[in-house]
């Protein structure tokens, strides 16, 4: 009696759900996928991204992209400093001949006069409004020092922030409208515009799947140029005035709209002599210098974009410090080298901080190469691993090189010969 009650049960169960299932087929709306997929792409907007993708959606906004342009309009705390006018003047005021425009000159925002604020892991910049374009502000505040900078006193206004950096800040800039879909990194800077991906019913799987960029699904060499058009630093090949990647998209080879910076092609301020980077967001530039850009190890190889949960480290690195190295690289024995005290610690040597973008030596070097003393004494402008160290900073560069050189030569063998058993005497 209970088994047949059961059946009962479960059969109208399934019935109810055929029911609602064929209901559901009944009232979905008939899609013209030709029609959608013949109209112009557009920009959507990651809050339009979160109605099906929470969850990655939940995790970018953890990450820096999500808060590398922020509306001060709609929220104003994202000013991460006050701006008190006479601190930040006597700060000005320390850097001397530093300066192109006096201190007691220079122009400071006040806060209902700031837009957006750029940055905030290291530095904050600040976009004002000026005849209808946006213009980054002559100071800058460096969060770890907590100290006021100059930033392009002199010219500060004769440039727009669209064409100088608009296209890496915020995502969609359109330089000829001097407009932007949203601010920060968002899911269509790397994903895409996503107008035909949200107009195509879930039911549409493969053609939906083909209307939107997963650059995880790209060729690495293509993937990991979405990174390259802004972790770099050069102009556009398309526009005299801009230098970022003006009309790149994911998925198409960066080389055709955008041409890094050189220390041979005359750019001394931001490469050094050997090319390694000296300026922020320039990885990209380090890191094709690389044996990892040969061997195909990439950003994502050691970088997550998006992850659940709070990020586990501060550069979104999979692991934390040289765990990261270590994932990869079993290091088999700590002589030589590898003897000395920073044994283990494969960033301090093979990543130096060389590179600025607060202060100086705050950013590590991505060619992943550890650059000896001798480096230095060949041309001066170039940095060294070993006085990147607190403990050797003022040490003398001869004396390092020459401890070095000893440390790494093998000793000579001492003792007698053992003759192996294929050798000729054994043989006979």
């Amino acid at each position: 009696m209970k088994s047949n009650t059961l059946r009962v049960v479960i059969s109208l169960a399934l019935l109810s759900a055929s029911v609602l299932s064929f209901s559901a087929c009944e009232t979905e709306k008939q899609v013209d996928i030709k029609q959608i997929i013949s109209m112009q792409k557009t920009f959507v907007g990651s809050d339009t991204c979160k109605k099906c993708h929470l969850e990655h959606y939940d995790s970018w906004k953890m990450t820096l992209h999500s808060r590398m342009l922020q509306d001060t309009q709609k929220n104003a705390d994202a000013i991460i400093v006050e701006l008190n006018e006479t601190e930040i003047r006597k700060d000005l005021a320390k850097l001397g001949d530093k300066l192109k425009v006096p201190a007691d000159q220079i122009y400071v925002p006040k806060a209902e006069d700031i837009k957006y604020t750029i940055g905030s892991q290291w530095k904050q910049r600040f976009l004002v409004e000026k005849e209808g374009k946006l213009y980054i502000s002559p100071i800058q505040y460096n969060a770890e020092t907590h100290r006021w900078v100059n930033y392009n006193e002199d010219k500060w206004d004769k440039r727009p922030w669209i064409e100088s950096c608009g296209g890496c800040h915020a995502t969609g800039v359109d330089l000829e409208k001097n407009t932007f879909s949203e601010p920060a990194v968002s899911c269509e800077a790397c994903h895409g515009k996503g107008s035909w991906h949200i107009a195509l019913p879930k039911t549409a799987v493969f053609e939906k799947r083909q209307t939107i960029v997963n650059p995880a699904k790209l060729t690495s060499g293509t993937g990991v140029q979405i990174c390259g058009s802004c972790h770099n630093r050069g102009r556009s090949t398309k526009s005299k005035e801009a230098e970022w990647a003006v009309g790149y998209e994911p998925g198409k080879s960066l080389g055709a709209y955008f041409k890094s910076t050189s220390f041979a092609a005359g750019d001394t301020k931001h490469v050094y002599a050997n090319e390694f980077s000296k300026g922020h967001h320039q990885q990209y530039i380090d890191w094709v210098q690389s044996k990892h850009y040969n061997e195909g190890v990439n950003c994502t190889s050691c970088h997550y974009v998006h992850q659940i949960g709070v990020p586990p480290t501060r550069s979104q690195t999979k692991e934390a410090g040289s765990k990261q190295c270590l994932s990869c690289h079993d290091l088999i024995n700590n002589n030589l080298a590898h003897s000395i005290h920073s044994f283990s610690n494969c960033v301090g040597c093979h990543m130096p901080r060389i590179a600025s973008s607060a202060e100086s030596g705050d950013l590590h070097s991505h060619v992943f190469v550890t650059l000896l003393p001798q480096d230095t004494l060949n041309n001066k402008d170039v940095p060294n691993s070993c006085q990147t160290c607190h403990k050797h900073k003022n040490q003398d560069l001869k004396e390092l090189q020459t401890a070095w050189d000893a440390l790494v030569k093998l000793p000579k063998p001492v003792g007698k010969m053992i003759e192996s058993m294929y050798s000729e005497s054994a043989r006979q």
